[in-house]
């Protein structure tokens, strides 16, 4: 199981700033109050509270999941020179971990301030990496995408951090409720070249 502390990066880009991944923190609360008040992000995800004590039980169940090696959840800040330095741009995930499965699955989200920046493919690229290189060798080898079909902001993530598209799944309520589409990414050996 990976320590609480790691750390991981992604690079700036010319309109962007550099990202820092780091596990949640009970810190982190304050700042997850006001991106869960983003009807985009209800729309399209999961908002597990809206106020203090529940947005730190779900960072509790976070820190948790991560103990127990099952999921690795990640804040995602913006990072170096400027105002949004050590700003909360989003959230991403490696979930269903377990030795011996083949697969896991990723998530992500990101800040309503943050949208538009290139925030969530380049986390899952760090993500990304970072997985197939602490779990390759318990056997992991495929990395799952799932997202409602009509959410093309995603289809545009998945492609840009080379997930292919796989099929289209069809709605299974009450956990899916709409139709929604697959992507996976496959490792391929320890210098992380991925099929496209």
């Amino acid at each position: 199981m990976p320590p609480t502390t790691v750390v991981l990066r992604a690079d700036a880009t010319p309109g962007a700033p550099a990202l820092t991944l780091r596990p949640w923190r009970p810190t982190d609360v304050a700042e997850l109050v006001e991106a869960f008040r983003d009807p985009v992000l209800r729309r399209w995800g999961s908002v597990p509270a809206t106020d203090e004590p529940g947005v730190a039980r779900w960072l509790a169940g976070q820190r948790a999941d991560w103990e127990a090696g099952e999921r690795f959840a990640f804040a995602v800040l913006e990072t170096g020179p400027g105002p949004e330095h050590g700003r909360l741009a989003g959230h991403i995930v490696l979930k269903d971990v377990a030795p011996g499965e083949p697969r896991a699955e990723v998530g992500y989200w990101t800040a309503a301030h943050a949208r538009g920046r290139g925030v969530a493919p380049r986390a899952l690229e760090a993500l990304t990496h970072w997985a197939f290189d602490t779990f390759a060798g318990a056997g992991l080898n495929r990395l799952e995408l799932l997202h409602q079909a009509d959410n093309e902001a995603s289809c545009r993530v998945a492609g840009k951090a080379g997930y292919a598209f796989d099929r289209a799944l069809p709605a299974a309520p009450p956990a899916y409720p709409l139709d929604g589409h697959l992507h996976v990414r496959f490792v391929t050996g320890p210098s992380q070249d991925v099929t496209r």
